[in-house]
């Protein structure tokens, strides 16, 4: 049985994922959140399929990260997802009055942790036949799209994350692991706000297409949920 191990799975997109590959059914999903306890909607989804498992997890504790790499040690993981994220820019610490504490813990969450990520669960990527990471990133983080300027935060997080796996999709090439830097779209979510144009069904769908039509060969590229390719 395939497996899949994602971050933030309690709500937004980690949750559709969830609810999509769950109803496949031959997935076995590893679902991470910081507070399984109040995931109501992510516990339903166990009850409903007994090959999804909650996992407590803060990404921003790496200790937790090795811990539960150790608990999972003997399990292959075909796809590691790395989907928890923060926005991080608030109005009243914009340049003037930033908030550097609040950008480091950005950075942590939305950029190292992938990389923290993909470090302790190697072993169980190369125990798998698949040999993919995904890390959902975001068009802020393009140089050549930014036109508007602002979001300091958020920006330079998704930056980061894209550079980190862009040379990580040539480190890991040779032991056949791949990378997808996906671009989910702007998403009805709790970042993304009501007014958003694209479902969460929808952006998920797409992604989980771009996934599924992954080759070596299209390692480390970034790509939105319609198939696109993005600029940097």
């Amino acid at each position: 049985m395939p497996s899949l191990l994602i971050t933030g799975a309690n709500r937004g997109l980690g949750l559709e994922f969830c609810r999509q590959y769950g109803e496949q059914g031959w997935w076995r999903i590893f679902a991470c959140c910081r507070n399984p306890e109040s995931a109501t909607e992510l516990q339903a989804l166990a009850k409903q399929w007994p090959h999804l498992t909650i996992h407590q997890l803060d990404v921003a504790d790496f200790g937790q990260i090795d811990q539960l790499a150790q608990q999972l040690k003997h399990e292959p993981v075909n796809i590691l997802l790395s989907n928890a994220g923060i926005y991080g820019d608030k109005q009243d610490y914009d340049f003037g009055a930033l908030d550097y504490d609040l950008w480091q813990k950005t950075l942590r969450i939305n950029t190292l942790a992938s990389v923290k990520l993909a470090e302790a669960f190697l072993p169980n990527l190369l125990k798998s036949q698949q040999r993919l990471i995904v890390a959902i990133s975001s068009l802020m983080g393009s140089m050549a799209d930014n036109g508007s300027g602002g979001s300091l935060f958020y920006r330079s997080s998704k930056a980061g994350l894209n550079a980190v796996m862009k040379s990580l999709s040539l480190d890991l090439r040779p032991q056949k692991i791949g990378v997808l830097i996906l671009h989910p779209g702007w998403v009805k979510t709790d970042m993304g706000g009501a007014q958003a144009p694209t479902s969460p069904y929808e952006s998920i769908v797409g992604m989980r297409r771009v996934i599924e039509g992954f080759t070596l060969e299209k390692t480390g590229s970034f790509i939105n949920y319609k198939g696109e390719l993005l600029p940097w």
